[in-house]
C-alpha cells in the first residue's frame, strides 16, 4: 500500500501537475483577481453599447426601421436628406432602441411612414384626398419634424377648404325639431322651399308640373347666386305642395305659397303657380338680416325715417312689438262656378 502511494506522488511531481483540492478550486473562483476581470468585461460591454447609441447609424449604409410593427428598409442618405428627427437618429442626437436583429424601434404608427420616406426620397409625394387621412399625415410629419412635408400638407388642406367653401350644400329637413334647431342656431338668413307632391289630394292641372319644376329651378339659381350669404334648405315633409318660407334672426319673416285650388264644375283640381318676381323680392328682403344688420347696438331694431322698423310692411302688426308673418298666397282659391256669363274669373284670398 505504501509503495503504490509513493509511486503515484512521484509520477505527479514528474509531470508537473498539482493534486486536485476542492479548497483550492473555491479559492480560485472567489479570488479578487477573478472578480476584477469579470467587472472589467461588463464595463467594457456597457461602454460599447453606449458608444454605439451615441454614434448613431453613421457607420451604417442601410437602416432597418420597425415603426409600430411596420418594417421599412432604407438608407442613411435618405434619412439625412432633410433636417428632422430621423436625421437626428442617424447622427446620434436622439437615442433609439435597437433590437438583437438590428431593427431600429420607433414607437409610432407605421401607416403613413412609407409616405414620409417617399417624400424624403423624391422631395414630393401625392397626398390622400380624404381630409382625415391628410390630417394624420400632417401629424406624423410634425412629429418627425419634416418641415417640407408639413408645408405640403398645409397647402393641400387650404386647397380643400377653398373647394369646400365654393360648393353649395343644401340641408334636407327630416323632422320639425331639426328644422327649429337649424333655424334658431343659424346666423344667416334662411330660405326654405317646401316641396311635397305626395300630399296632393287632388289632380294637377296641365301646367302644374311645369310650374313646380320652375320653382325648383329658381331655388337652385338662388342657391348659386347667394351662396355663403343665405342658408337654403329643402323640406319634403310638410303639408304644402310648394311653399317658400323666409327666416331672419331665428323667426319667420315671410311666406309665399304657390299652391292654389281650382273649383271646377265637376271636381277640384290642385294648381301650382310660379310667382318668380315675388319670390325673388322676398329673397332680397331677407338679406336685411344678414350679419346682424337688422339689429343695432344692444339688440335694438333699426328704424327708418318714419319711425317704424326697417323693412316692416303694412301687412305686419306693430302693436305690442309682435310682428306677424307676411303670407302671400298666389291664387289660393279660384271660384269658377260663381262667375256669370261673360265675366272675368274671381280671385279670393
Amino acid at each position: 500500500m505504501f509503495c503504490f502511494a509513493q509511486l503515484d506522488d512521484n509520477i505527479s511531481k514528474k509531470v508537473g501537475e498539482e493534486p486536485f483540492s476542492p479548497m483550492s478550486a473555491e479559492a480560485s473562483v472567489g479570488s479578487p483577481a477573478a472578480n476584477s476581470a469579470q467587472s472589467a468585461v461588463s464595463q467594457s460591454a456597457f461602454q460599447t453599447i453606449v458608444e454605439q447609441r451615441h454614434q448613431g447609424l453613421l457607420g451604417s449604409k442601410y437602416v432597418k426601421l420597425n415603426v409600430g410593427g411596420s418594417l421599412h428598409f432604407t438608407t442613411v442618405q435618405t434619412l439625412t436628406k432633410e433636417e428632422s428627427v430621423l436625421q437626428s437618429i442617424c447622427n446620434g442626437g436622439t437615442e433609439v432602441t435597437i433590437d438583437s436583429d438590428g431593427w431600429v424601434i420607433l414607437d409610432r404608427s407605421g401607416r403613413h411612414f412609407g409616405l414620409i420616406l417617399n417624400f424624403l426620397r423624391d422631395g414630393s409625394v401625392p397626398l390622400p384626398d380624404d381630409h382625415r387621412e391628410l390630417d394624420e399625415v400632417l401629424k406624423e410629419a410634425q412629429y418627425y419634424r419634416v418641415q417640407g412635408l408639413v408645408q405640403h400638407c398645409l397647402t393641400a388642406m387650404q386647397k380643400q377648404k377653398d373647394v369646400f367653401e365654393s360648393v353649395c350644400r343644401i340641408p334636407m329637413i327630416t323632422s320639425a325639431k331639426e328644422e327649429q334647431k337649424m333655424i334658431a342656431t343659424c346666423r344667416k338668413p334662411v330660405v326654405k322651399l317646401q316641396n311635397n307632391r305626395g300630399n296632393n289630394k287632388y289632380s294637377y292641372t296641365s301646367n302644374s308640373d311645369d310650374n313646380l319644376l320652375k320653382n325648383i329651378e329658381l331655388f337652385d339659381k338662388l342657391v348659386l347666386r347667394f351662396n355663403g350669404r343665405v342658408l337654403f334648405v329643402k323640406d319634403v315633409l310638410g303639408d304644402e305642395i310648394c311653399c317658400w318660407s323666409f327666416y331672419g334672426e331665428g323667426r319667420k319673416i315671410a311666406e309665399v305659397c304657390c299652391t292654389s285650388i281650382v273649383y271646377a264644375t265637376e271636381k277640384k283640381q290642385t294648381k301650382v303657380e310660379f310667382p318668380e318676381a315675388r319670390i325673388f323680392e322676398e329673397t332680397l328682403n331677407i338679406l336685411i338680416y344678414e350679419n346682424g344688420r337688422r339689429t343695432g347696438p344692444g339688440g335694438l331694431y333699426l328704424v327708418d325715417s318714419r319711425g317704424s322698423s326697417a323693412g316692416q310692411s303694412e301687412e305686419e302688426g306693430a302693436s305690442g312689438g309682435d310682428r306677424r308673418v307676411r303670407r302671400i298666397h298666389v291664387r289660393r282659391h279660384i271660384m269658377h262656378d260663381e262667375r256669370g256669363h261673360g265675366q272675368q274669373t274671381v280671385y279670393k284670398d
